[in-house]
């Protein structure tokens, strides 16, 4: 993508399955609105191909704690703010990158990551984050503990995951590539793959170019 091959290595962890690609925006995001068919897919109740339950949910919580993880209260996964964030009315739209991840993530209840490819450092993996690693996630500077959490890694350390992605790799008005992680596991894959295919979609059609990304190793 662009000069720039993009490629992933994801290390060994039980039943994970994701859903990987790059996208190309052809400006950067902060000159690239959502469509209103794309904001609109932010309510609770906006027609949409998938539908959260809770089987989805506890698959999703199943799959983060297999390395010690708690994905319970403040460290759950980022579907399930997603889900009260629309409820209370304050889900709304950031920009085209998050607001299509967002609303694929809603309706699937499955998470997503969205990194911006030109603020990570490669190379980049997929792999269980370290006893002690942690990263601030906010622009208040507030910080989440990632130990036993499967998250994306740069070359300096965890940067994404199913709970909170990093400020440092957050997109912005200038971001012009990004890489997105839908999380699921093995058991979930025909959800997995209608949700990527319809995030890829609203990319599509709002003027962006997806492809695949290069996988090395599996889980």
């Amino acid at each position: 993508m662009g000069d720039m091959p993009v490629s992933l290595r994801i290390e060994p962890y039980p039943e994970l399955a994701c859903g990987v690609f790059a996208t190309l925006f052809p400006r950067p995001l902060g000159e690239m609105p959502s469509p209103p068919r794309l904001a609109a897919l932010l309510a609770l109740d906006a027609a949409a191909p998938l539908v959260r339950d809770e089987e989805v949910r506890a698959a999703v919580r199943d799959l983060l704690r297999r390395r010690g993880y708690k994905p319970t209260g403040r460290g759950k996964p980022a579907s399930e703010y997603l889900v009260r964030a629309a409820g209370e009315g304050a889900l709304a739209p950031i920009n085209l990158a998050v607001d299509a991840c967002n609303a694929v993530s809603l309706h699937s209840g499955l998470p997503i990551s969205v990194i911006d490819l030109d603020l990570a450092a490669p190379p980049l993996s997929i792999a269980v984050a370290a006893k002690g690693e942690e990263y601030v996630f906010n622009a208040s500077g507030q910080t989440i503990d990632v130990e036993g959490l499967l998250c994306i890694r740069d070359a300096n350390g965890p940067c994404a995951n199913a709970v909170k992605d990093a400020q440092r790799t957050k997109t912005g008005p200038a971001t012009r590539r990004t890489l997105s992680v839908v999380w699921a596991c093995e058991k979930l894959a025909p959800r997995l793959t209608a949700a990527t295919a319809w995030y890829r979609t609203l990319l599509h059609d709002a003027g962006a170019a997806t492809e695949e990304v290069a996988i090395d190793g599996g889980a």
